[in-house]
């Protein structure tokens, strides 16, 4: 299992469009990922469990993965919210 923290840097947060990108991001990663905030800890493939964190431009996520591919994971997971 492997974790991160990572800052959002997507330019309107995280909301309905950008949230339905990222589920489709973490769905490509066979390994369960999880981003918590604010003490509330979701799966990164759930479009409704990710639309309740609410989460803005410049909050600061703890990413956790947990697989066979889960560095590549949290790497793709880094490169989206990062807005790369």
């Amino acid at each position: 299992m492997k974790s991160q923290e990572i800052t959002i840097r997507l330019e309107n947060g995280l909301e309905a469009r950008p949230v339905a990108m990222l589920v489709q991001v973490a769905s490509k990663y066979e390994s369960s990922i999880y981003i918590e905030s604010n003490g509330k800890k979701v799966n990164a493939k759930s479009i409704m469990g990710m639309m309740s964190l609410g989460l803005d431009i410049g909050e600061r996520v703890n990413v956790t993965a947990d697989g066979v591919d889960e560095e590549a994971a949290l790497e793709g997971i880094n490169e989206y919210l990062s807005g790369k």
